[in-house]
């Protein structure tokens, strides 16, 4: 089997998707990080499709190697991953197929039969009360884990923050069963991030979400190393030797790779891999509602070493919430993720929607 042609594609102008078809009339489909998708389009096309078309999809480490070196990945970087980390999930979509089996059984197997996840709040605009109130009515749908983001990104230490008194009305609300995560995307200086750390481990957080920018490996350590909170980074970084140096020298205690950056199955294997030697769990970043949340589920049912509650982004998503690609959506019931059995991802699209919202 070869491929015989790459189709990428994105939806509203905002949701990146990657068709790989073959020979044979299999085809594969993959999703990218959603930024910038008309340069990850150029990407796509103009690097990576010619170092694969006409090879066999089935040989995904090979075309892993093909797609990093035409595109100078480990020097160029983020585009790069992402481009490739739509195609290499397409390919393992069509490895699945062609081998009749579903990404979790190429993984090794289910090491748990359903996955569990936490409702993500997006939104900044939320009073504490509001946020409280919002946080309850998902653990009432059953959702035992939520998390929250509250401080001003882009701005170090500022004074509109609201951690502590939305983290105190969340935990009124939802009571001492329920975990409250908190991710702060790195707007703390590193001695303002201990004090709010102290903090947030006096109401219990589960855990406390980059509160350094991943690129301070050294105000990361610090941070990890004054508090007994677990500290958790990752959705920023793309390559396997990012992240060893995240968790040998940034000290983290919670990996978060995120499939559509990683990038693919190819490197979230060998980072897993990496983590299990280090003794450090892995909770995936996932805030694309379809394919991407499908492909972390494969991942994460049949790795060891991803033993929490993974993100689900709550906020409305028009492709899955209004004008829905899946042709069946995805269940979530109690708080728990079903992982699709079909071959490969397990899931098809709607292809009559898809082509309605081509940009």
């Amino acid at each position: 089997m070869k491929i015989s042609s790459i189709e990428y594609v994105v939806l509203e102008k905002l949701h990146p998707f990657v068709f790989i078809h073959t020979d044979e009339g299999i085809t594969g489909i993959g999703e990218c990080f959603r930024r910038q998708p008309l340069v990850t389009k150029t990407v796509v096309e103009e690097l990576l499709a010619p170092a694969i078309l006409g090879k066999d999809p089935i040989d995904t480490e090979a075309r892993f190697r093909d797609m990093a070196t035409a595109g100078q990945a480990m020097e160029i970087g983020g585009a790069i991953w992402i481009g490739i980390a739509g195609l290499d999930i397409a390919m393992w979509d069509l490895k699945g197929k062609i081998l009749n089996l579903p990404i979790y059984q190429l993984l090794g197997g289910k090491v748990r039969e359903k996955v569990p996840v936490y409702a993500s709040s997006m939104a900044r605009n939320l009073t504490p009360l509001q946020e409280a109130n919002r946080a309850l009515s998902f653990v009432e749908k059953g959702y035992t884990g939520y998390k929250l983001h509250s401080a001003v990104p882009g701005r170090i230490d500022d004074s509109a923050d609201q951690t502590i008194a939305t983290v105190t009305e969340v935990r009124k609300a939802v009571g001492d069963d329920i975990d409250i995560l908190v991710d702060v995307n790195g707007a703390y200086s590193v001695h303002h991030a201990i004090e709010i750390g102290k903090q947030l481990e006096e109401l219990r957080v589960f855990h406390f979400e980059e509160p350094r920018p991943h690129y301070d490996l050294p105000g990361l350590a610090n941070v990890a190393e004054a508090l007994d909170i677990p500290i958790a980074s990752g959705e920023m970084i793309y390559s396997l030797y990012e992240y060893k140096e995240l968790m040998i020298r940034g000290k983290v205690d919670i990996i978060q790779p995120d499939i559509v950056k990683t990038p693919g199955f190819t490197t979230l294997i060998k980072i897993a891999n990496l983590a299990e030697s280090l003794g450090i769990p892995i909770t995936c970043h996932n805030t694309q509602p379809t394919i991407s949340t499908v492909a972390h589920a494969h991942f994460v049912a049949a790795t060891p070493g991803a033993p929490y509650a993974q993100e689900y982004n709550i906020e409305s998503v028009s492709i899955r919430d209004e004008h829905p690609i899946l042709s069946e959506p995805l269940q979530i019931t109690n708080g728990y993720l079903e992982v699709p059995n079909g071959p490969g991802l397990g899931v098809s699209l709607d292809m009559e929607m898809v082509h309605k919202l081509k940009a």
